[in-house]
Order: C-alpha cells, then structure tokens, then sequence
C-alpha cells in the first residue's frame, strides 16, 4: 500500500467517523470513543487537504504558463507563486508523511523509570544516583512528575538501584530512548592517582500498564514482606512495610519499601510487575515483526551501550547515531538531554520513512 493508498484509507476513515456522529444514534460510550478517533485523525485530515490544494494550485499555475493566450505579465506573476508553491509542498509531504507513520499505542503512557548499578563497584552506584538526578531534573524541566517507588543505596549515596514513576504528556514517547547501558568515563574521587575508570549503569523505561492490560492471577504471586533498610543495613523503620512480589511464571521479582504503609508499598510494587510482564509481551512481539530487521537507531535491549559520559573531555556521545556533544554538565543537569532525544526521535523518523519510500 503506498503511502496516498494510507492517506485516502485516513480520510474515508474521518468521513466514516463524522457521518456516524452526524447519525445521533449512537450511545454515550461509542459517541465518545468514535469522537475521539475521529479527533485523532482529525489533523491529518487537514494538512491532507493543504497538501492536495497545493498539488491543484500548482496544476493550475503551470497551465496558466503553459497557456499560448496568457499576457506575459501574468505568467511571470504566475512564475512567482508556482516557485514558492514548489518550495513549500515537499515541506507539507513530508510532514504529511511523517503524520501518517504507525504510532507506538504506547507513546501517550507514563513511565516506569528504573536505574540499576553494572560494572564498576561504588562509582557505578555514584553514576546511577547522578543518572536519576539528570532525569529527576529532566522531569522538572518538562513538567513532568516524577516519584520515587523504590530505592537500594550503598554507604556512600549511590544507588545500587532505584525505580521511580514519572507522569505527564508523552512520557513514554521521549523517555524510551533512554532504555540500555550508559557508561561513564570519569576519575572516581576514592581514586588518589588520577587514573581515569570507566563504569556503566543500566536504565530500563517501561510503559505504566493498567490493570486491564494484564491479567495476573493472585495463585501466580509469592508475596514476602520484611522491614525496611537503608543504606548500610540500617533499619528505616521498625515494622515489616517492605514488600517483594514473585510471579511465579516468569521469575519477574518486584520489591518497594520506600512507603511506610504496607499495602502502599503492595500497590506500587503490582504497578511495577504489570509493567514489567506488559514490557516482556511488547518485547516479544516487537521480535516478532522485527526478526529479520534491527531499527537503525537500536534495538532498545537493556545490555547494548547506547551512550557515553566522558567527564574529563566534558562530552556525551550517543553510539545509535553518532552524535557527541561538548556540553556534558548541561546534558547531565537534564538541560540539553532533549537534544539527544529530539535527533533520536528525527533518525527514527527518517529511517521508518525511507523504509516505506513511495511503497
């Protein structure tokens, strides 16, 4: 199907929804899914009908060139718009284009942000705090909010792991990018000679799923709960709030003891599986469609390094486009992360439209 077979099958779609609408026989609950569709196609729709004005201007303006009977100052006039029409129209295509790619369902959703210590000792728990702050920053920047849903320290302030939540517009849309290992580059402040050490951290950003979205039966679940501890063993509180969650049939083991109310930590810890095992179905089913393909920009694997910290060159490199930036402190300060994550998103684009061409 080429993509002007998509766009008609789009606009038939839009006719379809506002003639049913237009019927006034439809109960409250389709009234509102079809008047939701149909406010999503809705843009489309539009620059669709910009795009095809256009293309009949353009039609109309070279017939008047091409006309023997026109007076030469109307086809230079004519000339004039047909040159700036031409100029504007691949623009009005291609933003077209990029309107009609398949869109991740997932895109709209919150996060489940977690950040886990690899190789590297007490500097990579140091790296992971400073990757949580770079995005506790980020989400404060975009207006976003993020809260912290679990957390494992060790006895110099790093996290061995931390899980949070982050909520707002298009969370997922911008934050998946950031899924894989992040290796930092750095001369450690334990370390008295100067010697440069490199240790890593991985991040994994999972789609909030709702309840709907996974069925989990409670005979699956070996729940534990134990007390809550701090850095260095020390006792948080003295009652048993902590919880850890097993689901038996994937071996997927979930933990929360940031709240001091049981049944709180409970709760969070079952947003955290279902997000979990719906990120697994996901995983499995992008392999799926994509057995014989790797997206240009990565595979989103948690084990393949996607990005580089080099403090002593104050640089961040992005291995999946190449792209390096002298403006590490920014970028760490959650200031110029979205101009990693804008290039990630334009490369994705580019390459999913040249996948499909004119096909």
């Amino acid at each position: 199907m080429s993509w002007t077979d998509n766009l008609d099958r789009v606009m038939a779609r839009h006719q379809e929804l506002a003639d049913k609408m237009a019927g006034g026989a439809l109960e409250a609950a389709e009234f509102q899914s079809t008047s939701m569709e149909y406010a999503e196609l809705s843009p489309v729709v539009e620059a669709a009908g910009a795009y095809r004005d256009g293309l009949s201007e353009q039609d109309d303006l070279q017939s008047m060139i091409d006309d023997p009977d026109s007076d030469s100052e109307m086809k230079a006039l004519a000339r004039e718009e047909l040159d700036a029409l031409s100029e504007k129209l691949p623009d009005l295509e291609h933003q077209l284009k990029l309107m009609l790619l398949p869109k991740d369902s997932a895109d709209a959703r919150n996060v489940i942000l977690e950040i886990r210590a690899g190789t590297g000792g007490d500097e990579a728990a140091l790296f992971a705090s400073d990757l949580f702050r770079m995005y506790q920053r980020h989400a404060q920047l975009t207006g976003w909010r993020l809260e912290v849903m679990d957390t494992s320290e060790n006895d110099i302030g790093g996290f061995n792991n931390i899980t949070a939540s982050i909520t707002g517009q298009n969370v997922y849309a911008r934050m998946k990018w950031e899924s894989g290992t992040h290796r930092v580059q750095r001369v450690p402040t334990t370390e008295s000679g100067g010697r440069i050490h490199t240790s890593a951290a991985t991040v994994a950003v999972l789609p909030e799923a709702e309840e709907v979205d996974v069925d989990i039966d409670e005979k699956d679940l070996r729940i534990d709960t134990y007390r809550s501890q701090g850095a260095g063993g020390q006792h948080v509180n003295t009652t048993d709030s902590a919880v850890r969650i097993t689901h038996l049939p994937s071996g997927v083991v979930v933990t929360c003891q940031d709240e001091k109310s049981q049944h709180k930590n409970r709760a969070k810890a079952m947003v955290v599986l279902r997000s979990r095992l719906f990120d697994m179905e996901r995983e499995r089913l992008a392999n799926e469609r994509a057995a014989n393909r790797k997206d240009q920009v990565g595979s989103g694997d948690r084990s393949e390094r996607i990005r580089t910290y080099n403090f002593p060159q104050g640089r961040v490199t992005d291995h999946r486009i190449n792209l390096t930036l002298y403006k590490l402190d920014k970028v760490v300060g959650g200031e110029a992360l979205d101009e990693i994550l804008d290039a990630l998103i334009i490369e994705d684009q580019t390459a999913r439209l040249a996948s499909i061409g004119d096909a």
